[in-house]
């Protein structure tokens, strides 16, 4: 399974979002499939909630109305960026719904659910009442001013609203007021020991999921409310709590399950989401940020246990920190960043966009988006270094070999070191794609290719060929093969553009490569290739110049977000 943090609808994902979620798991998904694995990938709209439904009362219609428009428009923007979604469901799906409803009631008599009092802010001026995430105020722990009311983004520390100093409402800033409801809470503190073994044994997780996780189990898990009265969701279906629906969050998690169901009662397949969800060896991979750690390892694993059903707890937990835009953080409401449907008016090829992110993927500390450092990583590295080398490779084997790939004879120190470097490539590149090192895969790419160049600029076949057409060729087949091995490791980051490599090079594709042990499985003796062609193209200097200029950029932003914003629907447009 691999699986990306479900998007809010009320807002299109920017490249920050982006990059933490959707984008590496599908890098992943491609990476899975590539090795010959059953990989199903799944995520979907997230459309519960109080934000869509005051919305959806300001304009006097049903909240499924607005969604319904935002979810089209976010599905059309996932296949303009290449995602391989297996399913995108949302949290409005009939089976979505009963498959909440069902675990819920698992837990409720399994005896992890109990109802009490809770101390619930309520608006006055707006009329509603306010779940966690609407009302922000100061963190009583690290003193942050913007903490909300489930979580501080500064320490981390989950909260209650009342936990807050000095707490507002998010829609119109004035202070609420705090009212007694009946609630259901989620008993986390029965699961406690069981999920702190599980983490602790867990090798495949990140440090800084682990460590954050074992801290916060260690300060000790409280209940968890599970419902609230706003009216826009799903139902609670505990016995008395007929007015109220299950908190978004509790919701979207159990998205990820219930998306396979989904997938496979399509293909008429019902029974075999089991497979990849109650099946001991099957593997289970979460792509989200880092303040979504906490509701990925503790609430979603005490869910699955609280079920007392056969599930996989999760396998990675791949959280990135967090991408920054030009040293501020990304912001809807000061409009700074840029936003996935702005991105492609921008440059409209999803592959250097796809490239260049992955490249500034957060895995470690928080990274800045910069458009020097966009403009550097396509034109710089990915043309002027990866794709030179390949041309030049592809070229000099069409011009002196006919097109016809060289054999490897007698290799020299200098040959044999360059084709061990190559295979050292490719396993560094698998053991750090295997536990979605993403970044660090493609730094390996990226340091094949300057070995590549400065090999063939020792080597120089051009001229060799003229004294030794054995020497040259061995040349030219060693560097083939480490263009064939970097086409390969590109594929899953930017699959159009790697395809295309892959075929100038006559190799067998479809869809996708498929690659059991080695690269050059796809290749037989005697391989010819297609007449080569430039793999990729440079940003022009135009918009280089555009991007360039803080004055010029502002003004082309604008352009862009004012044809963008035309194209959106009414309820995505700020």
């Amino acid at each position: 399974m691999v699986t990306s943090a479900w998007p809010y609808v009320n807002t299109v994902p920017h490249l920050g979002n982006m990059v933490g979620s959707v984008l590496s798991a599908d890098v992943f998904a491609r990476y899975l499939r590539m090795r010959g694995h059953e990989v199903v990938f799944v995520s979907g709209s997230d459309e519960h909630g109080t934000v869509i439904e005051v919305e959806a009362i300001r304009k006097g219609i049903h909240p499924k109305q607005l969604t319904d428009q935002a979810h089209e428009y976010i599905v059309k923007l996932w296949r303009e960026w290449g995602i391989s979604f297996d399913n995108y469901s949302r949290t409005e799906s009939p089976v979505h719904k009963d498959f909440v409803r069902g675990l819920m009631m698992k837990i409720y008599s399994n005896g992890y659910m109990e109802s009490r009092s809770q101390i619930v802010p309520y608006c006055p001026k707006d009329g509603i009442y306010l779940p966690d995430r609407f009302i922000r105020g100061i963190c009583p722990y690290c003193g942050a001013s913007d903490a909300r009311g489930d979580q501080c983004d500064r320490c981390g520390r989950l909260l209650d609203p009342q936990d807050l100093v000095s707490p507002q409402c998010v829609f119109c800033g004035s202070r609420p007021v705090f009212k007694a409801r009946r609630h259901w809470f989620f008993r986390l503190d029965k699961l406690e020991s069981k999920i702190l073994n599980w983490v602790l044994n867990n090798e495949c997780l990140d440090e800084n999921v682990r460590n954050f996780t074992v801290s916060w189990i260690k300060s000790g898990l409280s209940p968890r409310s599970v419902t609230r009265d706003n009216k826009w969701g799903i139902k609670a279906p505990f016995p008395g709590a007929n007015d109220k629906t299950i908190y978004v969050w509790f919701d979207a998690l159990l998205g990820y399950v219930s998306a396979t169901i989904e997938f496979f009662m399509r293909r008429g397949e019902g029974e075999r989401w089991k497979e990849f969800w109650m099946n001991p060896d099957a593997r289970t991979s979460f792509f989200i940020g880092k303040d979504n750690i906490p509701f990925h390892s503790v609430i979603l694993p005490a869910m699955l246990l609280a079920s007392n059903d056969s599930y996989v707890l999760p396998t990675i937990i791949s959280a990135t920190e967090y991408l920054m835009f030009e040293g501020q953080k990304f912001s809807k409401r000061r409009r700074v960043g840029v936003w996935i449907d702005e991105a492609l008016k921008i440059v409209s090829e999803a592959d250097y966009w796809r490239y260049a992110l992955i490249r500034m993927r957060p895995e470690d500390r928080d990274t800045n988006f910069k458009w020097v450092e966009f403009i550097r990583i396509t034109n710089s590295e990915l043309n002027d270094h990866i794709g030179n080398f390949i041309h030049r490779v592809l070229t000099l084997i069409w011009k002196h070999f006919k097109g016809r790939i060289p054999e490897v004879t007698r290799l020299d120190p200098l040959d044999r070191e360059f084709n061990e470097s190559i295979d050292r490539s490719w396993e560094s590149y698998t053991a750090y794609m295997n536990r979605a090192r993403l970044r660090a895969a493609s730094d390996v790419v990226v340091k094949l290719a300057e070995k590549g160049n400065k090999y063939l600029n020792r080597k120089a076949p051009w001229a060799r060929v003229k004294e030794s057409v054995d020497e040259a060729g061995t040349a030219l087949g060693l560097c083939f093969k480490a263009s064939l091995y970097i086409a390969v490791m590109l594929y899953p980051i930017m699959p159009r553009l790697a395809l295309r490599v892959l075929r100038m090079m006559n190799v067998e594709v479809r869809e996708a490569p498929l690659i059991i042990k080695q690269p050059t499985e796809l290749i037989k003796e005697g391989h010819r290739i297609s007449r080569p062609s430039p793999p990729f193209k440079k940003l022009s200097r135009g918009l280089i110049k555009l991007l360039s200029s803080e004055e010029e950029l502002a003004e082309f932003i604008n352009k862009v977000r004012e044809e963008v914003v035309k194209e959106r629907p009414e309820f995505l447009r700020p």
